[in-house]
């Protein structure tokens, strides 16, 4: 017994890759499907825009999920951030989190969602171990929201969700705002207002080149350093400590008390030095980089006759082998839109 124990020892280690970054985040997209057509994400004109999405069969099944959120955290992974697509579009969504949130090691268990379903379903979620929600809200102008969601939504329901969260014990979400300039980049100070001494945080996210549908281009990313000065101008800042090694977001404090906001500026200030983060698909495609260019089909594996040790082995024999940092050569490469679209990684 003492022996098989020691023969299992390498696998609870995290591993580490080329760049001797750990594996501690898990990014876990459920389906590709959404309610909204979110112009940086999945723009109505484009191809997944018209609903040619997974089929249930493509998809991977609450039992492969579960595996594989079970494999990553053997694997040292102790966040876990459900991901879509609209993640509460799944039926079956709340037991699927129940089911995560009782695995061992799963200390943060988080979803992102753009709100319109939290009234019906955040108490549910609550009860189910879900631990945060991230809220997408690109603009509080009902003109401007329309323009990025693809005229589905509104601002009156996605406050609506977020007031619901709140209401059952989510008292501090994180409101993720995707800034384009000439967009809704003259709204944003309006957004900073109004989560300002909410109890929320607002993540100010600098328009990312993922996918080849969004159109990308650098004239409409806004430099976060920008906003960083504008508002510590209006209500003074001062800098945050980053909690862990592997966050995203440069984190300030208002001076007077009123809360937090963050800034992801991964075009301007690349972070890839410290991800710890993996990604998998709908279909079971992992990812290790935001912008790979490809990834690893894993769903052969959940469906064949590979053992759950046998695929703990193989996903620490892809994550050895990652040199991903794209963020930080991206002044190298030629064109935009860098790896699959946005709504088949989650962001």
């Amino acid at each position: 017994m003492l022996h098989r124990t020691q023969e299992k020892m390498p696998l609870l280690r995290s591993p580490r890759d080329t760049h001797s970054r750990p594996l501690r985040d898990l990014r876990l997209s459920v389906l590709d499907r959404c309610n909204f057509r979110c112009s940086y994400c999945m723009p109505e004109e484009s191809i997944k825009g018209r609903s040619p999405f997974l089929s249930r069969k493509d998809l991977l099944s609450d039992d492969e999920l579960l595996r594989l959120a079970s494999a990553f955290t053997q694997l040292g992974v102790n966040k876990i951030r459900l991901t879509g697509g609209e993640p509460l579009l799944r039926p079956g969504f709340i037991n699927l989190v129940g089911r995560i949130s009782q695995l061992p090691g799963v200390d943060d268990l988080s979803m992102t969602s753009n709100g319109v379903l939290l009234p019906q379903l955040a108490q549910d979620l609550a009860s189910a171990g879900l631990k945060r929600i991230t809220v997408s809200l690109d603009s509080l102008d009902e003109a401007v929201f329309a323009r990025m969601s693809g005229n589905r939504g509104s601002v009156a329901q996605v406050l609506a969700g977020i007031a619901a969260a709140g209401e059952a014990g989510f008292t501090q979400l994180k409101i993720n705002c995707v800034v384009q300039a000439g967009v809704n980049d003259h709204t944003v100070m309006d957004l900073v207002e109004h989560f300002r001494g909410s109890g929320h945080i607002l993540r100010l996210i600098e328009f990312l080149d993922v996918g080849g549908s969004n159109d990308w281009c650098k004239e409409q990313v806004v430099p976060g350093q920008d906003w960083l000065n504008r508002i510590h101008g209006r209500w003074p800042l001062r800098p945050l400590k980053r909690t862990q090694p592997g966050e995203t977001a440069q984190r300030y404090a208002y001076a007077d008390g009123q809360g937090e906001i963050g800034l992801i500026n991964s075009i301007t200030q690349p972070f890839c030095g410290n991800c710890s983060r993996a990604r998998v698909t709908a279909d079971g495609m992992l990812y290790t980089c935001l912008f790979s260019g490809q990834g690893t089909a894993l769903r052969p594996l959940l469906r064949g006759n590979c053992d759950q040790q046998s695929l703990e082995r193989f996903i620490r024999g892809l994550w050895t082998a990652r040199d991903d940092h794209y963020s930080e050569i991206r002044h190298l490469q030629t064109g935009s839109g860098a790896g699959p679209e946005m709504y088949r990684m989650g962001g």
